[in-house]
């Protein structure tokens, strides 16, 4: 949920100052594009596979365990956080050489570092899962008690409120388990952002150099439809079948800050797809500066263009800070190590989960298929509307493989039909651009095949199991629970998802 801050009223001038020094943040950005001042210009960084994993965790009976806390405590290891929900916690990967075989070592990180934690996590009675949406999360878990104990999240829960003056509204039409089945209807209102703490995701960082930003942005945001649709896993909440991906709009509606007035005005939305394509990293920041108002108002003393004009990399902390309130399903990240700055894509759109193998695979499918568009000679943005990419995330995430993309010089098609056609053999060729072994490409995109041709996705065996157990006469809770255990048992053996049996 990026830094913490301190608990605390926000003042008129607390405002005016943070958007004036935000708005230095995005000139000292322009300054340091123009000067050259970051540290990868003209060469490709080396390539870094880093991720942030968000897990839930349930009790015995596979129902929400609201006791981040003390499971944190046990598993005492760093790169375990807390998370905005009392029932998330959060594992940060540490950046790993994507070259030769260097992958195959995070993956084996990956599920020690889960294993161990898991183990430690039972011993107060609790379980991890890594799931996109919990099946077992109620409305009565999304409560404002319910919030993780750190002074950013409940702040942040009284700003979003403060700037949209009333309840937040979820209102998702679901897609039937079964064709002969009306479909389920979410709708309610709630008096806090917990909801946001229903989407676990995966998130991955690709460093890159700046003048190679845009076309890395554009390419993530062109395949974002492809794979909400592909690696979907996360299909129920409050006892709804909703979405494939149902991360996608209840994450949209649970952060909102905009009343219906606002939103027939125009006025653009927290979680923000875009507008446009992009030419430069600026871009992005520019119009964060022009269209977000501050959510967390916090200001330090220190002028980043004194400091760009003494020589000096400055930290931006203002300009960072209010960029983590506004989510991008692909987000600019500028960071400063060592005195030096670099920039970073971070893509939002997957979920967490089935399995360790099922998260690498769709880390090396995306990683290898966006370094493939971007090394192509005519790229794919530069034939395909903006909108269409827009769209091409709500289709994929409202229908998974069911539904159909528009794709150039294809029209619509299939998800699964889009991959095994032309996708593949283009991820295939950016992970070797990349420098990435032939048997660990043959590994994890072998996964991304199967999962096409089997046409089974996280969200498609939640999906069958569910509507299987209520065919044979269980109650939508009791499927779900049912459901949610025998996830868990395949989870821990680690076969990918396309091969769970029913």
């Amino acid at each position: 949920m990026g830094t913490d801050v301190s608990s605390r009223e926000f003042t008129r001038e607390d405002r005016r100052r943070f958007r004036e020094q935000v708005g230095k943040g995005t000139e000292a950005i322009a300054r340091m594009l123009n000067r050259e001042l970051f540290t990868d210009h003209g060469a490709p960084p080396e390539p870094l596979l880093g991720m942030e994993v968000e897990l839930n965790l349930v009790d015995r009976a596979a129902n929400p365990a609201m006791t981040n806390a003390s499971v944190l405590d046990a598993i005492a290891d760093p790169d375990y956080q807390t998370e905005l929900g009392q029932f998330n916690v959060e594992i940060n990967v540490s950046p790993r050489p994507f070259v030769r075989e260097g992958t195959m070592s995070l993956e084996q990180g990956l599920r020690a570092s889960l294993n161990r934690a898991e183990k430690r996590a039972a011993a107060t009675d609790n379980h991890l899962v890594m799931v996109g949406m919990l099946p077992t999360l109620r409305m009565e878990h999304l409560r404002h008690q319910w919030i993780s104990s750190n002074d950013r999240y409940d702040l942040l829960n009284r700003q979003i409120f403060a700037q949209r003056g009333e309840d937040i509204e979820l209102d998702i039409d679901g897609v039937a388990l079964e064709d002969h089945l009306v479909a389920d209807r979410l709708h309610v209102t709630t008096d806090s952002i917990l909801p946001e703490a229903a989407c676990t995701s995966l998130q991955l960082h690709l460093r890159v150099a700046p003048e190679d930003f845009a076309d890395y942005w554009n390419a993530a945001q062109s395949i974002a439809g492809v794979q909400a649709a592909l690696a979907a896993n996360s299909p129920f909440l409050d006892g709804k079948a909703l979405w494939h991906e149902s991360r996608i709009p209840v994450f949209e509606q649970a952060t909102d800050t905009r009343p219906v007035e606002l939103k027939n005005q125009g006025v653009r939305p927290r979680v923000w797809f875009g507008e446009r394509w992009i030419t430069t990293i600026f871009d992005l920041f520019e119009e964060n500066t022009r269209y977000f108002p501050a959510l967390l108002p916090v200001t330090t003393d220190v002028d980043p263009l004194d400091e760009l004009d003494r020589g000096e990399i400055p930290e931006l902390e203002e300009l960072r800070l209010h960029n983590g309130t506004i989510y991008r399903w692909n987000r600019p990240i500028y960071e400063v190590v060592d005195g030096q700055a670099h920039l970073r894509v971070e893509n939002r759109v997957l979920p967490a989960g089935p399995t360790v193998i099922d998260v690498m695979a769709n880390a090396a499918f995306y990683y290898g298929l966006v370094r493939g568009l971007v090394e192509d000679d005519r790229p794919l943005w530069s034939r395909m509307s903006f909108d269409a990419a827009a769209e091409n995330l709500q289709l994929g995430a409202r229908s998974g493989l069911d539904g159909r993309l528009y794709w150039p010089d294809t029209g619509w098609v299939r998800p699964d039909e889009l991959v095994l056609r032309k996708l593949l053999p283009v991820a295939e060729k950016g992970l070797r651009s990349f420098g990435v072994a032939d048997k660990v490409i043959s590994r994890y995109l072998s996964v991304i095949e199967g999962r096409s041709l089997t046409r089974q996705t996280g969200a498609v065996w939640q999906r069958r199991s569910v509507a299987a157990r209520e065919d044979a006469g269980a109650s939508r809770e009791a499927a779900l629970s049912g459901m949610l255990r025998d996830y868990i048992e395949l989870m821990h053996e680690g076969e990918p998802v396309h091969v769970w049996p029913l």
